[in-house]
Parts: structure tokens; sequence; C-alpha cells
């Protein structure tokens, strides 16, 4: 009752942003899960491509948008790997102006096994997908985008 409650008090644009950023992060996740990752940013860069009908007349922080990112993640049934929010991150902040870098790094546990995380970047600084020990990650690619 609280969660609902919290939402109801939210101001228009901000319940427009985190339905918009639910919706884009349930799409992306099923995507990843069934086509291949070139496959689902293609369409990605297709869906960022196309000319809203009309441009926002409020300008939206970069903060906003990890923020709607973040709080939609908690909501998704079985949780949201780091490549799907990272990726709608970047959908996000590339329609509202901001060039971001997606980046894929890899790393070695401590047990030997090999993991991947991606995350997302403005100006140098991680903003979606920091964790403790990024620093151990190889950067394996990256992906830039610009605002559209």
């Amino acid at each position: 009752m609280k969660k609902s409650l919290k939402f109801i008090v939210l101001d228009y644009q901000t319940k427009k942003l985190l339905i918009n950023t639910f919706m884009l992060l349930v799409l992306v996740r099923i995507g990843l899960w069934l086509l291949p990752f070139k496959t689902v940013q293609q369409l990605l860069s297709n869906l960022n491509h196309t000319k809203p009908k009309f441009r926002e007349k409020y300008h939206i922080s970069i903060d906003k948008i990890v923020w709607a990112v973040e709080v939609s993640s908690h909501y998704m049934p079985g949780g949201v790997k780091c490549l799907a929010r990272a990726l709608t991150g970047q959908v996000f902040m590339s329609r509202h102006g901001y060039t971001s870098n997606l980046c894929i790094g890899v790393a070695k546990s401590e047990a030997g096994e090999l993991k991947a995380h991606a995350w997302l970047e403005n100006q140098g600084q991680v903003v979606i997908g920091n964790v403790a020990d990024l620093s151990h990650f190889s950067q394996m690619a990256s992906f830039t985008k610009g605002c559209i």
C-alpha cells in the first residue's frame, strides 16, 4: 500500500518516466533472453532514431533517469541483470540529450570463475552498474551513444 501511495503522489512527468522506463526494461530483458545482443542493440538503436511526436518541454536529469531505471529494476519479477539496466539507461539518456558509454567487462572471481558485468558511463563517471570491484573488470567492449 505504501509503495502505491508513493507512486500516486509523484508528479505526472515522473510517473510517465517511471512507467516508460519499466516498459522498456521489460522489453530489453525479454529481448536479451530471446535474441542475440547485436540484434537487441540494433532494435534499440532504431528506437532511438525515431523522432518523438513532440519534444519534451521539461528537462530530465541523469540522476532522475538512473533513479527510474533502479526503481523499475526493483519491481521486475526475477530481477534485472546489469546489461538490461545499462541498455535501458542508455536509451533514455540518449533520448534526453546525454551522451553515454555502455561498457562490458570480464573478470575472474576468487574461485577462478569468469564473470561479466555491464555498466553505463557519462563523461567518464559510472552512472549505472557501479560495483565495489569494478576495477577488477577488464573492459572488452564499449558502445557510445550520443543524443538524437
